[in-house]
């Protein structure tokens, strides 16, 4: 990507960690049109110095729930605490899916919920233990709902404690009705100029904020800690052992 001179140098972002959450209904091999999304965002954040971490969801059993290991409430397997760790090891989350109906996929309905099982988990600050992370999403589809599926997924990822910065969304649906997906010869969909710009500014919106935060040491650590207020120490209440 050509860099204006008035903006200097391109900046870097080594050391950084991204997880791209594939939530496609479509097991490997099969194509799918949401990865073609995700290969332009994965290729901007490399070339940046970021390393990254791919994950399809559906071809791995994860089981249904919301704790974070189901197989201690009766599910005979669930891979989702070993993704959860490399998840959890990542500045950066982006979650990444199609739209059916207007809304998210199932699969990413179930990654949302087994995050959400993870929200109890602490940092080594007493804070939740997705704090100190950014988040965003990418959709694709060829029916409406970009948007929507983009306020449930944003507004999840940051009640679970990940910063959103500006413009953490981007997607691209086609001709509305049956029609060619992103990846489909025609489609226009790889060559389309705002999907392509939203794409890139959600990516370097992540990456400057995950850095700015990496820099910081994570998210201030002062009236978020659910240890402190677990063991009665609470700001701006008639407590003076708060501190």
């Amino acid at each position: 990507m050509t860099i204006p001179s008035s903006l200097g140098t391109a900046p870097r972002f080594d050391g950084l960690l991204a997880a791209f959450v594939n939530c496609t209904l479509k097991r490997s091999p099969e194509v799918s049109n949401t990865q073609g999304l995700i290969d332009r965002s994965v290729g901007l954040m490399r070339d940046a110095g970021v390393a990254v971490d791919e994950i399809r969801a559906v071809d791995h059993d994860i089981a249904t729930g919301v704790y974070p290991d189901m197989t201690e409430h009766g599910w005979p397997s669930d891979e989702w605490p070993q993704l959860y760790g490399r998840i959890i090891a990542a500045d950066i989350l982006v979650l990444a899916g199609p739209i059916w109906l207007g809304d998210n996929s199932s699969v990413m309905k179930k990654v949302i919920e087994r995050l959400y099982g993870c929200s109890s988990i602490l940092n080594d600050r007493g804070q939740y233990a997705f704090y100190g992370r950014v988040g965003g999403c990418l959709l694709t589809g060829n029916e409406d709902g970009v948007k929507h599926c983009a306020m449930n997924i944003l507004y999840s990822l940051q009640h679970l404690g990940y910063v959103i910065p500006p413009q953490a969304d981007a997607g691209w649906i086609g001709e509305a009705g049956p029609g060619p997906s992103y990846l489909d010869e025609g489609s226009g969909g790889p060559e389309n100029d705002f999907t392509n710009r939203n794409t890139t500014f959600m990516t370097y919106n992540l990456m400057h904020a995950a850095a700015m935060l990496k820099e910081a040491g994570g998210f201030p650590a002062y009236g978020n800690q659910r240890s402190e207020w677990d063991a009665g120490c609470r700001p701006d209440f008639a407590n003076p052992d708060y501190r």
